[in-house]
């Protein structure tokens, strides 16, 4: 690395420490959303949602694990504001309000999930230090387990709305999966939703393709332990994607922006659509414009994913690297210029984070 340092210009010193004091909270809270990622892991959030107040001894014997760790857990817990602690009674109270959002099938959404991508992603500093210098990219195989992360955010965003929010976007679509279509997902990573939609359409079949091989292994194992007969999964790089007039319907969730070339994808699922066919597509809802990003849910969070993950990504195979804010006006004018004329928007209000896309082959 280059040796950056040099004088500062004069400056305002109540500013500086006030802004000093901002950025030991940034670190802080850092550390809260790592030991977050061991809670969720562990299962240790599920476990104190159904105690009691509780003494470590307690708490760790519930989850099966080892008190000293679990207390030094609950230290960082009590201390970031998440658990509360009784010093009289010695006592960890997981009041109901926070489990609300920290919990397997949290009715505000589980934002475990998206903690586990900081110590994650933090596993390939050193490899994205070395792309700042050398302007080259990763590999999906540069994240391990990255894809459980994925699936398991794809089971509350995705999954948990399919049937009773998210299909209903396209009026005619559930009956026509219950009379018999081809269905494809393309980047279909674990193929929860696949499954999902297999179990409930079975004269319907579907498809789901991604680059992942533990991803769509995965997949298959999922299939089968569901007994499902009409899913097809299959290790695909959707490079240069074609297979014309096969489908009657094609998904992406979250799939598109980091891909080497999103334009000739979304061309390529255009024409893999027969007549009448429907693509949805979902991405991040947010702005190409970054001013317009400055109150989207989550911002830093999704340019820090952009920049270690998904821009690196789509660079690794020789891509744009558009990254995980390209915006969701990059993604209607690709689907225009895929050649769908009027793609809808749909911001859904339960998720402000996420932008879906229904485009339509007509014509």
């Amino acid at each position: 690395m280059n040796d950056m340092s040099a004088a500062l210009p004069p400056f305002d010193e109540n500013t500086a420490e006030a802004f000093s004091a901002t950025v030991a909270e940034t670190i802080d809270a850092a550390a809260v959303a790592i030991m977050i990622s061991v809670g969720h892991r562990t299962g240790l959030f599920d476990v104190m949602a159904g105690l009691k107040p509780s003494r470590s001894g307690q708490i760790a014997e519930a989850a099966q694990l080892t008190e000293r760790y679990v207390r030094e857990w609950l230290a960082v817990m009590v201390t970031g504001g998440i658990v509360n602690y009784d010093p009289e009674t010695g006592s960890y109270h997981f009041p109901p309000e926070h489990a609300a959002c920290l919990t397997r099938g949290a009715p505000l959404g589980n934002f475990s999930v998206a903690a586990l991508a900081i110590p994650l992603v933090g596993g390939v500093e050193d490899r994205i230090l070395s792309c700042f210098e050398t302007g080259e990219g990763t590999q999906y195989g540069d994240y391990p387990c990255f894809h459980h992360m994925m699936a398991e955010d794809s089971a509350q965003t995705v999954v948990a709305q399919l049937f009773d929010i998210i299909l209903p976007l396209v009026p005619e679509l559930q009956d026509r999966l219950e009379q018999g279509i081809d269905v494809l997902d393309a980047g279909c990573g674990s193929g929860r939703a696949l499954v999902a939609l297999a179990a409930r359409y079975s004269a319907s079949h579907f498809t789901g393709y991604d680059l992942s091989k533990d991803a769509i292994e995965s997949a298959k194992r999922s299939a089968s332990a569901a007994g499902l007969h009409n899913t097809t999964f299959e290790v695909r790089d959707l490079t240069d994607f074609d297979s014309p007039n096969s489908f009657d319907f094609v998904t992406s969730f979250d799939a598109v922006h980091d891909q080497k070339d999103p334009q000739s994808l979304l061309t390529g699922l255009y024409k893999s659509l027969r007549q009448d066919g429907v693509y949805l597509m979902q991405d991040i809802g947010g702005s190409a414009h970054l001013e317009k990003n400055m109150d989207f849910p989550m911002a830093s969070f999704l340019y820090m994913i952009s920049c270690m993950h998904c821009m690196p990504v789509s660079i690794g195979q020789g891509g744009q690297g558009l990254g995980t804010m390209w915006g969701w006006e990059t993604a209607e004018e690709m689907l225009k210029i895929a050649g769908f004329s009027e793609p809808e928007r749909h911001v859904l209000p339960h998720d402000p984070m996420n932008v879906w896309f229904v485009s339509r082959k007509n014509g």
